[in-house]
């Protein structure tokens, strides 16, 4: 699939990179942004930006996933980054955001669940041969 539109479902700093390295690809970007956030940097520097969950405080409304969804279907976007922290580690997110018919940019659901468990990553890194301690 061609991207044409990135959304990416994280604030500050990790947003503006992931735009400026978007752009660079000549993929149009769209921020998401909390009510606290609405004067932040990184909605200044994509191309379109989104209220992000209205009435919720600023760790729920990033963490909606509906909502995200939701602007990315408005906004026409075709993938999601989800950034670092917030989302980037949620295997439902990954699979939400697949089965909604957008492109996931990170590993998928099934990497997510067994590096996101300790025992379950130790066990898969013994089973290709990486040393654990």
């Amino acid at each position: 699939m061609n991207i044409q539109k990135l959304l990416v479902a994280n604030r500050g700093e990790i947003a503006i990179r992931i735009f400026r390295a978007a752009t660079e690809l000549g993929i149009r970007t769209v921020a998401v942004y909390s009510r606290e956030d609405r004067i932040s940097m990184h909605r200044q520097k994509a191309d379109e930006a989104y209220l992000l969950g209205q009435g919720k405080d600023p760790v729920k409304a990033y963490l909606d996933i509906e909502d995200i969804l939701r602007i990315a279907r408005d906004s026409g976007a075709q993938a999601i980054h989800p950034g670092y922290g917030f989302l980037s580690e949620n295997p439902e997110f990954a699979r939400a955001v697949r089965t909604a018919g957008f492109v996931f940019v990170g590993p998928s659901s099934e990497v997510l669940r067994h590096m996101g468990d300790k025992t379950l990553a130790r066990k898969a890194a013994g089973l290709i041969g990486i040393p654990v301690i």
